[in-house]
């Protein structure tokens, strides 16, 4: 596997720790971030020596979304460009969601938009009472198409509509409430209480633990098939090259009002 630059990797006592590892930009994501990241899981996958696999993130943040570097380059994208781009966060978040041994997300801090579809991607989140959620794409004129599937899977339709509509800030104990994460503990506490569940999922059959993970997926609601991820992947390459996704992102990146808002004379945050 080629050098990995944007997370630390390591296993120990049969687990794969996979850690968001820039720290200094609250372990925003990039187009390089994914490539490792799905190389990451592809690698822990075929390690018979792993049993179950952590997600989490170095420094304040466990995943604040989109880089704003990265926002800046996709800016000025194609549609094609754009597609692509989409392509590559939709397979690495279906990477995580299907492979063959049991994720857990171990969440503090922000957890923003993509961020968010990481956590939901992963098959246990366990969340510092300190974290902070939001799915914030429609503020910025864009959705959150690419991690859709595995957000309303997580929360439920009903909880979706809210936050997906809104794009408002949730704590940890909402997020707990409505069934986004399973368990939240103080921040001192959040290491252990991912050791107990990891204690609990290295003792499983990894056949059955595969064969179990492939009936939820079958069993569940949204098929996470070709079809669905090339959709999601086309919508949010739309709205990211659309006027009004330019102007949110522009307006993010200027830390001003996108035009729609200063042309109702609204407030916002």
């Amino acid at each position: 596997m080629a050098k990995i630059t944007t997370l630390q990797v390591e296993t120990r006592n049969h687990v794969g720790l996979i850690w968001f590892n820039r720290p200094e930009i609250h372990n925003a994501l990039n187009d390089v971030v994914l490539a490792e990241l799905k190389s990451t899981l592809k690698a822990m996958e075929k390690d018979k020596g792993v049993r179950a696999v952590v997600l989490a993130g170095h420094g304040k943040s466990f995943c604040a979304g989109a880089d704003l570097n990265w926002m800046k380059r996709a800016a000025n994208y194609t549609k094609a460009q754009n597609a692509k781009d989409a392509q590559a966060l939709a397979d690495t978040l279906f990477t995580l969601a299907t492979l063959n041994k049991p994720t857990v997300a171990r969440v503090h801090g922000n957890a923003y938009a993509g961020g968010m579809g990481f956590v939901a991607a992963c098959d246990i989140a366990i969340a510092s009472t300190e974290a902070v959620f939001c799915i914030s794409e429609a503020k910025l004129g864009l959705t959150p198409a690419t991690i859709s599937p595995y957000v309303i899977r997580a929360m439920g339709e009903r909880a979706a509509s809210r936050y997906f509509l809104s794009a408002e800030r949730f704590d940890a104990a909402e997020a707990y409430r409505i069934g986004f994460v399973h368990d939240i503990c103080p921040p001192e506490e959040l290491d252990g209480r991912v050791n107990d569940m990891l204690g609990h999922l290295v003792l499983g059959g990894a056949r059955a633990i595969a064969e179990c993970k492939k009936l939820i997926l079958l069993s569940g609601g949204t098929r996470l098939t070709p079809a669905v991820r090339a959709e999601t992947a086309r919508r949010i390459a739309d709205t990211r090259a659309s006027a009004e996704g330019k102007e949110g992102i522009a307006a993010f990146l200027e830390k001003r009002k996108p035009k729609w808002v200063s042309d109702l004379g609204l407030g916002g945050k």
